[in-house]
């Protein structure tokens, strides 16, 4: 009886011990290779697996934020002697990298946020409108990577005068009730994109596209409507004007399609007819408008309106006496056509006429062209 109890409880132990052995195991620690941190200290718990208790002791400062370090696997295990961790499994490590988690803020990140600050607000327009400059260079900006809230404007002050900005922004910490706390100075001035003269340009010359760039300029300094480069190309400048200007609208005309002191032909138009002569422009004008022009073979001045380059059109009478005889004119017109034509050519280089006195020439509808003369 005796024997088979203690048989019993062999059996029994033989079989508990391999499960209790299972339930005692303890996994080795093993080290890491790459390591991430978001803290100012690494802990063992950071370096390897299976740490137990010793997890949250500090062995190590952390890198600068954002940054990376080196640690050789010898240094490791002999802080981790140290702190009483021993049997640490390395593998095949040589050494262990150590990163430190951060949040960058890039310069353009705090100018636009400096921008949306002032954006429409005392005065200026949207934000994109906006240049600003620091007091001091802003370089990027790493913070703990809990800083994970946006920039939040808090206090802001601007002088209207002067440009000047002083805004204070909030930064929400996922780790910490209290916020990040950052401050900006500089100066926000509102700025529009030009047109600017790459070169110096005459009052003649016909603006090209190689004459133009575009460029943000204060909006003081422009004063007016600015002119966009698609719209001052091929037009002119009402002055001369000096490279790196900015160009108002106001500062552009259509080009110019009569020249003072150019050779032109003067167009004398009625119902009915159509005569054609040599002059010269006393004044320059653009299409569509009204210029004087002397006409060579009477001497007389006439006013019209420019219609084409170095052409100028006269509506019905002419308005200055005459001062020299009529000159011959050609014509293609049938011959009983001709003496009424001729007379009516004469009026016209001779002496004033109205619509009226043309309708009663009662002249059927003729062209009368002269040969073209050089200019003098």
């Amino acid at each position: 009886m005796i024997r088979a109890t203690l048989a019993a409880i062999c059996t029994l132990l033989a079989l508990a011990l391999p499960a209790a052995a299972a339930n005692d195991f303890i996994a080795a620690p093993t080290l890491r290779a790459s390591v991430t941190v978001t803290s100012d200290v690494v802990r063992i718990g950071d370096l390897i697996d299976n740490a137990g208790s010793a997890a949250l002791i500090p062995v190590y400062r952390s890198p600068d934020l954002g940054t990376t370090g080196t640690l050789t696997v010898g240094q490791v295990l002999s802080v981790l002697r140290a702190k009483q961790v021993i049997g640490v499994m390395t593998g095949d490590i040589k050494e262990v990298q150590v990163t430190r988690l951060a949040r960058t803020l890039a310069s353009k990140d705090i100018e636009n946020a400096v921008a949306a600050a002032l954006e429409r607000r005392f005065g200026l327009a949207d934000a994109a409108n906006i240049t600003i400059t620091f007091d001091r260079s802003v370089a990027e900006m790493r913070l703990d990577a809990s800083n994970s809230g946006a920039l939040q404007p808090v206090a802001t002050r601007y002088d209207a005068r002067s440009g000047r900005f002083d805004i204070a922004f909030e930064i929400a910490n996922d780790g910490n009730a209290a916020p990040t706390k950052l401050r900006f100075t500089g100066t926000a001035i509102e700025t529009v994109e030009v047109a600017v003269l790459t070169r110096d340009i005459d009052r003649a010359d016909l603006l090209k596209s190689s004459d133009l760039s575009l460029e943000r300029r204060p909006k003081a300094e422009v004063a007016g409507e600015p002119a966009s480069r698609d719209r001052s190309i091929g037009m002119q400048l009402r002055r001369a004007m000096r490279a790196g200007t900015p160009i108002r609208a106001a500062d552009l005309v259509r080009p110019d399609f009569v020249v003072r002191d150019q050779a032109v032909t003067i167009i004398y138009q009625v119902p009915g007819l159509y005569l054609t002569t040599r002059g010269k422009a006393i004044e320059s004008g653009a299409e569509g408008d009204t210029v004087s022009v002397l006409n060579l073979q009477s001497k007389r001045t006439l006013t019209g309106v420019v219609t084409g380059r170095g052409q100028v059109t006269v509506q019905g009478a002419s308005q200055s006496a005459p001062m020299a005889p009529a000159v011959e004119q050609t014509s293609s017109v049938k011959r009983d056509a001709v003496p009424a034509a001729a007379a009516l050519a004469q009026s016209l280089v001779q002496a004033p006429a109205s619509a009226a006195e043309i309708a009663q020439a009662q002249i059927p509808q003729v062209r009368l062209s002269q040969a073209p003369a050089k200019s003098e």
